[in-house]
């Protein structure tokens, strides 16, 4: 799995882009963001590879800074995937009611219908 590319048309000096590598322009000021189809695509496995990758690139440095901005949006938007496929995995293992016999069965419920923090 690698990242996407990020040759695609870049942001203007106001960050005004469609680039597909990076999560909307002023998403990081808080509002609602959407998450980028290829990211929702993405199993934890695979979403959890790209995040480090992209915080190796990161870390690294070198790289201007509508990049830098363009890949720290993209980190979140991995880490909060993370974060909501991890939560439903919880969610799932919670509902796991043991039965008679020692045996257990889940039950599927969904995320707003938890009562539990």
């Amino acid at each position: 799995m690698t990242a996407e590319p990020s040759t695609t048309a870049g942001p203007d000096a106001a960050g005004n882009a469609d680039a597909p590598a990076a999560a909307a322009p002023g998403a990081a000021a808080g509002a609602a963001r959407p998450v980028d189809s290829t990211i929702e695509s993405l199993t934890f496995d695979d979403a959890f590879a790209e995040l480090r990758a992209v915080v190796a690139e990161l870390e690294a440095g070198g790289l201007a800074l509508e990049e830098t901005i363009a890949r720290t949006e993209r980190a979140v938007a991995l880490q909060r995937h993370c974060e909501q496929l991890l939560g439903a995995a919880e969610l799932r293992v919670r509902q796991l009611i043991s039965r008679p016999g020692g045996d257990l069965e889940a039950r599927d419920i969904a995320a707003d219908e938890a009562s539990e923090a």
